[in-house]
């Protein structure tokens, strides 16, 4: 069993794994830390990534600080490119390829592996997926080929992406099975008026209906609908959702349901053991979101640096960033309710209220984003 001068053991170098490791870092600078990754390790904000394009950015000149400088800056060892295979929870190891690695406290913050779609064709392998600083150099390469995008989903990235790519230029045609845009978060009211602010810019719908082919047509693609419909494309891009890694945990014998499962000391079902971020589900709730995930590291670095602080999670508003036509939403935890709409040229206010009239959640569209800060105060908090 690891002994008393063991690290902190971080797996994962995305936003939780580092705030997480930044806040340790306010209240203990002696403790050993390190922090695992399997990719390079750099330090970049993966919410820049679904609008980076029309900002000019490149996957270089987005990473803020390389694997080297996060060391330094924390005081840390960093693993970059490292695999974890294996976790002991009574042994207190993990085990990589270059060694097993002991912990004093370990900290889950494995992320989300974007959602596959099925789909067939000779060029289904050719459908990119961005979730990380490599996938949009590939994604940003794949461009280069032509103008031409279909994009899969038109949820929040991919409406995010959407916007991004019309804004600079590309033509794109977006898919997806639900009958409007953001169909989890919006009211079709709402929605639609996202929609008609895409059209505006260039982007063309194809609701109702999903990909179920793409081969080759030469140096371009041709992407087969369900519904009959045959899209040219010269990328072809699925922003279709978000699945929690949990094979590691899982394997671990840590309690797994949608997510990694913690209380809301952010405990897995193993002594010393922590879940945060896109992998963790608390009390039911999975919040792939930055805001909830920062608050959360938060709490736990204050955990870890020896003041047992559970998780209070407040409302907590999500910014779609569609510049065409901005969206700020607090999806309601309880479907009891209804939505309530008023509208202008402008833009347009949703309340949801349950039977008793009570704001449990909104949804701001256009000029009515304004609001965000008056309404979200009289929201019930997600997490008293």
């Amino acid at each position: 069993m690891a002994g008393s001068g063991a690290p902190v053991l971080i797996l994962g170098s995305g936003l939780a794994g580092y705030t997480v490791a930044r806040e340790f870092r306010k209240l203990d600078r002696d403790t050993p830390l390190v922090i695992v990754s399997r990719d390079a390790a750099g330090f970049y904000s993966k919410p820049m990534l679904s609008n980076a394009l029309t900002a000019g950015k490149t996957a270089a000149a987005l990473e803020i600080t390389n694997a080297a400088g996060m060391a330094a800056q924390l005081g840390a060892k960093v693993l970059a490119n490292t695999e974890v295979h294996a976790i002991d929870t009574a042994a207190r190891l993990a085990h990589t390829a270059g060694g097993p690695l002991e912990w004093r406290q370990l900290v889950l913050a494995p992320g989300a592996d974007p959602m596959v779609v099925p789909i067939e064709g000779d060029a289904a392998d050719a459908v990119l997926q961005v979730n990380d600083l490599a996938d949009y150099a590939r994604f940003r390469t794949a461009l280069e080929s032509g103008r031409r995008v279909v994009l899969l989903g038109a949820g929040l990235i991919g409406c995010e992406f959407a916007n991004d790519l019309a804004g600079a230029g590309y033509g794109v045609e977006l898919v997806d099975p639900a009958p409007q845009a953001l169909g989890r978060l919006l009211p079709p009211e709402a929605a639609r008026r996202v929609q008609d602010a895409l059209s505006a810019i260039g982007v063309r719908w194809h609701l109702g209906t999903t990909a179920r082919a793409v081969s080759r047509n030469g140096a371009a693609l041709r992407v087969a609908l369900a519904n009959g419909t045959v899209l040219e494309a010269d990328t072809v891009l699925s922003a279709i959702g978000l699945r929690p890694r949990l094979a590691l945990a899982r394997a671990a014998g840590l309690a797994v349901n949608r997510g990694i499962v913690v209380d809301r000391m952010l405990r897995t079902s193993a002594p010393d053991v922590y879940a945060l971020g896109d992998a963790a589900e608390v009390e039911g709730r999975v919040l792939p979101f930055v805001l909830p995930l920062m608050v959360a590291a938060r709490a736990l670095a204050k955990t870890l640096a020896g003041t047992p602080t559970p998780l209070a999670w407040p409302a907590m508003p999500v910014v779609v960033k569609t510049p065409a036509m901005p969206v700020v939403v607090s999806p309601p935890a309880d479907p009891a309710g209804g939505w309530r709409i008023e509208a202008d040229a402008a833009g347009m206010t949703a309340r949801y209220e349950d039977p008793a009239g009570a704001l449990t959640g909104f949804a701001l569209v256009g000029a009515a984003t304004a609001q965000k800060q008056a309404l979200a105060k009289g929201l019930p908090p997600i997490l008293a």
